[in-house]
């Protein structure tokens, strides 16, 4: 049960393996991209070559889906970024139940944006659980997980890509102990740890504002905005008129008294910002209908086009 390209790469994983994958469950085509086209998710287009049955239920809880899922007779369900609650008798449907494959360290960042906000949260470190499913957000015992670093630089899309590939071998590595299990070899590492709720915290669902750019705020945490939300949605201010996404930037612990916004000049790899506290140094941005671009080449393209002013000007927060 999978919807986005996070979740292909896992199913591509299974698809390679010893295990049969009986059907997939994923999310009716939606308008995707900037034609607005009906298309259809990741995980289905693969299972459509594959030449695998797919379930596109409007709700997991329609009872004509879920005499379908009981009619796999499926010994497990495999959930990777599914999109959708399951109710309690789409996860019992499977004769051992269902595992998800969750992209974080539970009971760190449960909810449905984990790997945005561990960045915004400034962790050095996440990772992937795999989780026998309850009723609860992301509450399930822990069968395996797996740890990696978040590098300085890391953007969300880097980290999306790092996860969904650890989670694919940690998933498979899962459903091999399941197997070995019903083969009548002894449990080994799949044993399940009760989570502690009491260490949770949440990662709720992105909202569109949060990637908005406000100047008054610390430059370290628009650093950590910044690297978040790139290249997609992307952080963004506005230059006058024009509504630009920061896709790289670097915060530097620096003293001023200017204004939050404004433009102190070029430093050694971009362009320097006021912050409330500190200086953003935007390194690479994106004005709105172009393509990326140095924050250095734009600002030398302002002023070749006499469109910058001479005194220092003031770059507006993304409202």
């Amino acid at each position: 049960m999978g919807t986005p390209e996070y979740a292909a790469v896992s199913l591509r994983r299974l698809l390679a393996s010893r295990h049969r994958v009986r059907a997939v469950v994923t999310r009716p085509d939606k308008p995707r991209g900037r034609g607005q086209q009906v298309e259809p998710g990741a995980v289905k287009r693969l299972a459509l070559e594959a030449g695998i049955e797919v379930l596109e239920p409007v709700s997991p809880r329609d009872e004509g889906f879920l005499e379908r899922l009981r009619g796999l007779h499926a010994d497990l369900g495999v959930v990777v970024a599914y999109g959708r609650i399951l109710p309690r008798a789409a996860l019992h449907a499977p004769r051992l139940g269902c595992i998800n494959a969750h992209a974080s360290l539970l009971p760190k960042l449960r909810g449905a944006a984990p790997i945005e906000r561990a960045i915004l949260a400034g962790l050095t470190e996440t990772g992937v659980t795999i989780m026998q499913m309850d009723e609860g957000l992301d509450e399930g015992d822990i069968l395996l997980a797996r740890a990696t670093p978040i590098p300085d630089a890391m953007t969300g899309a880097e980290l999306r890509e790092v996860l969904a590939g650890l989670s694919a071998e940690t998933l498979v590595e899962a459903v091999d102990l399941f197997a070995a299990r019903e083969d009548g070899a002894r449990e080994g590492g799949l044993q399940r740890q009760p989570q502690d709720d009491a260490a949770a915290t949440f990662a709720p669902p992105l909202k569109k504002a949060e990637a908005a750019i406000h100047w008054a705020d610390n430059a370290r945490d628009l650093w950590l905005r910044v690297r978040a939300f790139s290249p997609r949605p992307g952080a963004f201010a506005f230059d006058g008129a024009t509504r630009i996404k920061v896709l790289e930037a670097h915060a530097l612990e620096r003293s001023h008294d200017a204004a939050p916004g404004t433009v102190l000049g070029p430093g050694e790899r971009g362009l320097l910002v006021a912050c409330g506290k500190g200086v953003l140094e935007v390194l690479v941005l994106q004005p709105e209908g172009r393509r990326p671009m140095t924050a250095l080449d734009y600002e030398r393209g302002l002023r070749a086009a006499n469109t910058a002013a001479a005194s220092p000007r003031v770059l507006h927060d993304g409202n």
